[in-house]
């Protein structure tokens, strides 16, 4: 599992210390003094799948450096109802102070991780993988594909910058006969160093996908709001065409837990699953004293 990357995300926790501070915590400066000492707990209340431990330990030292995060589960672990993720050490204070910002990042993060989680049991046995989208929160993409990650999903491309991906509205651009454009346009795709993959997507088996097939340099192909029997279809199209080589094929759109397994049995390489971070479900953790 690829690290987080978390100098880019200081701005957003900065941002959203200063939301939620403002002028100051006027409810614990009533009952605690600058030095009163003590800890609290931070406690999953469900099962879940962990991520954020390095995120709370750096919201904590970014509201006062005096405060300490003792780990006892780490990111990409499974925790149970009423299990000790962490232990923070400090002014009471500043404990109660950054509490609720901690708990909002990390139930988040906890949420897609564990999301993530179940999709990719759900497919066990298979050869494909749980890859994400660009489907995230305005701001939070970084954090996002790293709780995928932890839960054991994969990341597509970051941005618009750093992959190709060739979709319908793309192709419809180039007319009917669009083969011998865009057999142009993926060569000339090949040349841009940085792109890590070529994609094209394609919504129809058997006039698109058996042109798409013959085109060389394309590293995924996305069957897009295919059923299971037009992606089976595709998979046995693919062998034929390419052999077990390139293009992978990937299924995307009206992905859910209810379908994913049967997408999978389809034979496809990958599943893209826009719900892992779109709509999952934040977890309950909290703090306790």
């Amino acid at each position: 599992m690829d690290k987080l990357e978390l100098e880019k995300v200081l701005p957003l926790l900065k941002l959203a210390i200063e939301e939620d501070m403002g002028q100051g915590d006027m409810t614990s400066d009533l009952f605690f003094g600058n030095n009163t000492i003590g800890k609290a707990d931070i406690v999953s209340r469900e099962e879940i799948v962990v991520c954020g431990m390095q995120i709370a330990k750096t919201i904590l030292r970014m509201y006062d450096k005096r405060l300490k995060l003792d780990t006892h589960v780490k990111d990409g672990q499974q925790a149970y109802v009423g299990c000790h993720l962490a232990t923070i050490r400090g002014p009471l204070g500043s404990i109660l102070t950054a509490e609720r910002v901690v708990l909002n990042f990390m139930q988040r993060l906890c949420g897609i991780a564990t999301t993530t989680r179940k999709y990719v049991r759900a497919i066990q046995g298979t050869k494909a993988k749980i890859y994400d989208t660009r489907k995230t929160l305005p701001g939070w993409r970084i954090l996002e594909k790293y709780a995928v990650r932890c839960g054991g999903g994969y990341n597509h491309r970051l941005g618009l910058y750093d992959g190709i991906l060739i979709k319908d509205n793309h192709i419809a651009q180039l007319g009917r006969n669009f083969q011998s454009k865009l057999k142009k346009i993926i060569k000339e795709a090949r040349k841009i160093k940085h792109a890590k993959f070529v994609a094209v997507e394609v919504d129809h088996v058997d006039d698109q996908l058996n042109y798409v097939l013959a085109i060389p340099g394309i590293d995924i192909v996305l069957l897009d709001n295919m059923g299971q029997w037009q992606l089976k279809h595709a998979v046995e199209m693919k062998r034929k065409m390419c052999g077990k080589g390139k293009p992978l094929l990937e299924a995307s759109g009206n992905i859910s837990l209810a379908n994913v397994s049967a997408i999978a049995q389809s034979g496809v390489d990958r599943i893209a699953v826009g719900a892992i971070t779109h709509s999952a479900t934040a977890v309950d953790i909290g703090v306790d004293r």
